[in-house]
C-alpha cells in the first residue's frame, strides 16, 4: 500500500488512535498529532495500557491510524481493525506485531528505527560496569557498614570486545567499546566501513572475545542464535550481554553455562516474555548475573525521540513519501 496523497479528513472522517501511551505528555503528544494531521481529524489518546484484544479492537475499529509501541497486536487485533491503513509503531522492532495479518489487511507498518541508538547503547555499558565491578554487592557492602573485602572487579582496558550485529546500536557500542581500550571484533550479516572493528565469522568471534554484546533483531534467523553449541565455544569466564532481543539466547542454556563457570556473568535486559518475569525464568536463579526489566529503551530522550518519529511516520505517509516502512 502506497502514501495517501490528498487524504482529506474532512472527507473521510480521518481518525488516528495512540491505543497506548507513548511516554511522553498527553498534551505534548496531542500537539504532535495536530501537526502531523490534516485539519479536523480525530485524536484519541488512551492513557492505559491493555493487551486485551477486544478492548484493543474497541479502541481501534474505527481508526485509520494506529500508533503503538511494545504492545503485541495480534492478528486478531488487526483484523478487527477494519479501517487501519497504516500503524506506525513508536519502537524499533516489530516482532510483537502481526505483519503477516498487515500484509493480508493492506495495512502499511513503519517503525521509529534509531530512536533508542544512544539509550540502548549506555545501558549496555552501565550493566556490563555494574557487573564487572561488583557494584550491586558493593552498594549492600556499603549500607550495611561493610568494607571492600572480596569485592575486586575487572577492567574493560585491554579486553577483546565482540559485537554481534553492526546496526547503529551496534556500531555505537563498538565506539564505545574502543574507547574503553579494547580490541572489538563484530560479526554481522553486513559489514560496514568501521576503523575500529575486525570483522570475523562468529564462531571465531565467540572464542575470541571476554565481552560479548548481541544487536540483531529477532527473525527466523537469529532466534535461538546463541544456544548450548554457541556457549559452549565462549571463553571461559566470558561476559554475554544481551539487550537486543530474548529468544536470541537459549535462557536456559545461558543459565546452565552460569552455574556450571563456562561463563563469568551475563548482563540481561531482555527474555523470552516481558515482565515481570514468571518465578521459573532460568537467569533469576543463575550466578554472576544483572538483570534488568527490557528497559534499555526506555530514557526521557528516547521515549520522547520515538514520539517524534512516529508522528513524523505518519506526516510522510499523508504526503506519499513514507519512510521508516516495514512493510
Amino acid at each position: 500500500m502506497n502514501g495517501c496523497r490528498g487524504f482529506s479528513a474532512e472527507e473521510t472522517g480521518m481518525k488516528f488512535v495512540a491505543v497506548e501511551p507513548l511516554g511522553v505528555e498527553e498534551e505534548t503528544l496531542r500537539k504532535m498529532a495536530e501537526r502531523a494531521l490534516p485539519d479536523g481529524a480525530e485524536i484519541v489518546l488512551y492513557d492505559t495500557r491493555t493487551t486485551d484484544a477486544g478492548e484493543l479492537i474497541r479502541r481501534g475499529k474505527d481508526a485509520d491510524v494506529i500508533a503503538a509501541a511494545n504492545l503485541p497486536l495480534s492478528a486478531e487485533v488487526i483484523d478487527g481493525c477494519e479501517k487501519l491503513k497504516l500503524l506506525s509503531v513508536a519502537f524499533t522492532g516489530v516482532d510483537h506485531i502481526a505483519l503477516d495479518a498487515c500484509r493480508r489487511n493492506g495495512v502499511m507498518v513503519c517503525n521509529s528505527a534509531g530512536y533508542s541508538t544512544a539509550a540502548v547503547a549506555d545501558l549496555v555499558f552501565g550493566m556490563l560496569i555494574a557487573l564487572e565491578r561488583k557494584l550491586v554487592d558493593c552498594d549492600k557492602a556499603a549500607r550495611t557498614g561493610k568494607a571492600g573485602n572480596g569485592l575486586v572487579g575487572n577492567e574493560l582496558e585491554g579486553k577483546t570486545f565482540g559485537v554481534v550485529g553492526t546496526g547503529a546500536i551496534g556500531r555505537r557500542v563498538a565506539r564505545i567499546a574502543a574507547a574503553f581500550g579494547c580490541e572489538v571484533l563484530a560479526y554481522s550479516r553486513t559489514k560496514k566501513e568501521l576503523p575500529e572493528v575486525r570483522y570475523t565469522e562468529l564462531p571465531e568471534l565467540l572464542a575470541a572475545c571476554d565481552i560479548i554484546s548481541l544487536h540483531v533483531p529477532l527473525t527466523d534467523g537469529t532466534r535461538g542464535m546463541i544456544g548450548e553449541k554457541e556457549l559452549g565455544m565462549m571463553k571461559r569466564g566470558a561476559v554475554l550481554v544481551n539487550t537486543a532481543r530474548g529468544p536470541i539466547v537459549d535462557g536456559a542454556a545461558l543459565a546452565r553455562a552460569l552455574r556450571g563457570g563456562k561463563l563469568g556473568g551475563a548482563a540481561v535486559d531482555v527474555f523470552d516474555s516481558e515482565p515481570p518475569l514468571a518465578e521459573d525464568e532460568p537467569l533469576l536463579h543463575a550466578p554472576h548475573t544483572l538483570l534488568a526489566p527490557h528497559v534499555g529503551f526506555a530514557t526521557q530522550e528516547a521515549l520522547l525521540k520515538r514520539a517524534v518519529i512516529a508522528m513524523e511516520n505518519v506526516a510522510k505517509w499523508l504526503a506519499g513519501t513514507p519512510q521508516n516502512r516495514i512493510i
